[in-house]
């Protein structure tokens, strides 16, 4: 009885932990972060439209494509060049202070732990390419150049 209690407790001890209990920093949970906080579906073009087909040479490189509303028309930035502008230190400060425009979820990122902040950090400046900046801030009394979504959606 006491082998079965031992070979038990050795086994749960040993048990990979879930990826929401990560303990030291990697790039491989920040790219499971990547995948499953959403990140992808704005900073990545055509992500989302694609159900998630786009290459991940390509993942969060911004978009074009702005989100209108009463606050102006933003973009998603490119986190490779945001992020490389900026040690890891810095990042775990601002991730957890800033806040901005709409439709970002920044308030997300509040609630992460500091693993997760950091393992976003490494798996971003992970990537050699970094691409071009995403278009700037639109004021709300300015008419935006390219494609954008409108919010609220106009009456039909």
């Amino acid at each position: 009885m006491r082998w079965g209690k031992l070979i038990l407790s050795l086994s749960v001890s040993f048990a990979p932990l879930p990826a929401w209990a990560q303990t030291e920093p990697s790039i491989e949970h920040g790219r499971y972060l990547v995948q499953i906080a959403g990140c992808n579906d704005c900073h990545t073009a055509g992500y989302a439209m694609t159900g998630g087909d786009a290459p991940e040479e390509e993942w969060l490189k911004g978009d074009s494509l702005g989100w209108r509303g009463p606050w102006g028309t933003t973009y998603a930035v490119n986190l490779r060049l945001r992020l490389s502008e900026m040690t890891e230190d810095e990042w775990v400060e601002y991730a957890r202070v800033f806040e901005t425009r709409p439709p970002m979820p920044w308030f997300a990122l509040h609630d992460m732990t500091e693993t997760d902040i950091r393992s976003l950090y490494r798996y971003i400046t992970s990537f050699e390419e970094k691409g071009e900046p995403a278009p700037e801030f639109v004021p709300p009394d300015q008419e935006p150049e390219g494609p954008y979504v409108q919010f609220p959606a106009p009456p039909n």
